[in-house]
């Protein structure tokens, strides 16, 4: 499976950006696609996740009520719609997919997203 992230962009506090992560090879084993971001000088962090079959959404309390997350499954695609953003989204955003194992299996490539104030 390969993941593409887009949709990164400089936007300032209060704005809104949407990510997508278009998926492709075998997605028909993915059971998850998470969201997934790092600060700059700090760890990675868990943002969002949504069930493939279902579009179930779950989030990390520092998004919640802000971020919607979405699996589009004609297009092999999950949305990551950020309203609200603050200065301390400013992260690499990144997607990666479960494959039902106990870690997250396949991890694309990152998308800046710049919040300034």
């Amino acid at each position: 499976v390969q993941l593409q992230a887009s949709g990164g962009g400089l936007v300032q506090a209060g704005g809104s950006l949407r990510l997508s992560c278009t998926a492709s090879g075998s997605t028909s084993s993915i059971k998850a696609v998470g969201w997934f971001r790092q600060p700059p000088g700090k760890g990675r962090e868990y943002v969002a996740s949504v069930r493939w079959d279902s579009g179930s959404g779950y989030y990390a309390a520092s998004v919640k009520g802000r971020f919607t997350v979405s699996v589009d499954n004609a297009k092999n695609t999950v949305y990551l719609q950020m309203n609200g953003l603050k200065p301390e989204d400013t992260a690499v955003y990144q997607c990666a997919s479960d494959h039902g194992g106990e870690h997250y299996d396949y991890w694309g490539l990152g998308t800046l997203v710049t919040v300034s104030s």
